[in-house]
């Protein structure tokens, strides 16, 4: 390819014009071409005349100027022309290098914006199957959620396996409400630390369990039935790792704190992590083989609320947490085990909080006590403080009374809501009321009992079954009753 600084081997071709070209010879001319012009105009018109004065003067002037002008200097014309000449072939050359490079840049431009252009498609293509795609899920996602909206709501469907029935009797119950917040629980004892405080997210106190390696006995003695129910609700913290452990035992010394591994002379050990459950039967007396069970089903949740429900019921242990029951072992305690104590241990430095603990009779026979003694005390039906919505855990009670209500068709019953002494007077005769209606509710919805021989009344604080002044007497007077009528 030529460049500019080769343009003295390129190769022009001058117009025709013979050598240096003088201003005098094309005064000659002119005059020449003047008089031809008169001539010519003779020939055509005689007649006519003269040419027009005007136009001699306007020639006479320029004629003139022409004389001026070459008396003063002499013009290299040829020498113009072939300057002239070499400045356009260059700048032609330029201009064909420039094309061409023009092209080539379109060739190489129009490629690349091609390849930008398949991209930019191909990208447009991905985003909109992206698109395409987010939206086909949000619409199966708004499908989905639309369908579960418009799906009938069935309270506690979910929590059929909640078979357990609790009695009529409550044997124990620890709410802390009685203790000092940042003391250490009055009827506990320990070998670590722990305290009683508030949280933000649950109501009531809450027992801290936050010694490390410590044993937490209750101090008093507890007449166990062989048919028990024992619940409780913990909250592990963020840090909890192995969970805690809750051991049942039977000691004859009545000892109020042990940190034996496996106290007393029989005894039952239930250790709850997040990652599932762990149950161990154990026989001091005999050192035999320790009967065990473990499930991963419903573990606990850190930073929630667990509510640990365990039935023992001669030998067989059955275990209920959110919803289910997580665990059922029928031969996981030693016969002829008697207890009548119990503790928690904690297994590193970050453990629980516990509260609500409550220990109950089981399985109460309850045709016996509607049919023939025209009263059944419930303490298995379930309410979160103040309010009346019937919880989860009250299914197998609630199953029950409605299962004598089948069997005997023609008999009719009220049900009676009960509360404590806490809070105002006028707000909990409403309250108990509202629970009453709640229970019948849940009779016709869940189990089709029939309405029409159901009535419900309330009487808030007004009928107690014990003195307010302890948390066991405001937990026998929260209650539900079932009277014949």
């Amino acid at each position: 390819m030529k460049t500019r600084n080769n343009k003295s081997q390129i190769k022009m071709k001058i117009p025709p014009f013979g050598g240096i070209i003088k201003i005098n010879n094309l005064i000659v001319l002119l005059k020449k071409n003047s008089l031809i012009l008169d001539n010519k105009q003779s020939k055509i018109n005689k007649t006519q005349k003269p040419l027009n004065m005007n136009l001699k003067l306007i020639l006479t002037i320029i004629l003139s100027l022409m004389v001026i002008i070459s008396a003063t200097a002499q013009i290299d014309v040829e020498g113009k022309i072939r300057s002239k000449s070499y400045d356009r072939a260059d700048q032609r050359t330029d201009q064909g290098i420039d094309k061409g490079m023009d092209k080539i840049e379109e060739g190489v431009g129009s490629l690349f914006k091609k390849k930008k252009k398949d991209s930019t498609e191909e990208a447009e293509q991905e985003t909109d199957n992206s698109e395409q795609t987010d939206n086909e899920e949000e619409e199966s996602t708004n499908t989905s959620a639309k369908t579960k909206q418009e799906a009938p709501k069935q309270k506690l469907e979910a929590y059929t396996q909640y078979d357990f029935v609790a009695g009529d009797k409550i044997l124990y119950y620890e709410d802390f409400s009685q203790d000092a917040i940042g003391d250490f629980p009055a009827l506990w004892s320990t070998n670590g630390s722990g305290e009683v405080k508030t949280l933000n997210m649950a109501a009531g106190k809450w027992f801290h369990l936050n010694g490390t390696d410590a044993d937490y006995c209750y101090t008093k003695s507890i007449d166990f039935p062989t048919n028990f129910i024992v619940e409780f609700d913990l909250i592990p913290d963020e840090k909890c790792r192995y969970g805690l452990g809750l051991t049942l035992y039977g000691d004859s010394e009545n000892n109020e704190l042990t940190t034996k591994l496996y106290p007393g002379e029989k005894g039952f050990h239930i250790n709850m992590t997040t990652e599932g459950w762990e149950t161990l039967g154990y026989n001091n007396i005999t050192n035999g083989d320790m009967p065990t069970g473990n499930s991963e089903t419903n573990p606990v949740v850190r930073e929630q609320v667990n509510h640990v429900i365990v039935w023992v019921q001669n030998r067989r242990v059955r275990i209920y947490h959110q919803g289910s029951k997580v665990l059922d072992m029928p031969t996981n305690i030693y016969a002829d085990t008697k207890f009548n104590r119990f503790r928690f241990s904690g297994y590193d430095t970050y453990n629980p909080y516990v509260s609500n603990l409550k220990i109950t009779t089981a399985s109460a026979d309850t045709r016996s006590k509607l049919i023939t003694e025209g009263k059944l005390v419930s303490y298995g039906i379930y309410f979160d403080s103040g309010k009346d919505l019937v919880k989860p855990e009250s299914y197998g009670a609630v199953k029950e009374i409605a299962a004598v209500l089948k069997e005997n068709p023609l008999v009719k019953i009220k049900i009676v809501g009960h509360t404590d002494s806490d809070g105002d007077d006028a707000k909990n005769l409403d309250l108990s009321k509202r629970r009453a209606a709640s229970v019948k509710n849940y009779l016709v919805s869940q189990f089709q009992a029939n309405g029409t021989n159901i009535e419900t009344d309330g009487k808030g604080e007004g009928t107690p079954v014990e003195s307010n002044n302890t948390t066991e007497g405001k937990a026998r007077n929260r209650r539900v009753e079932f009277i014949k009528l």
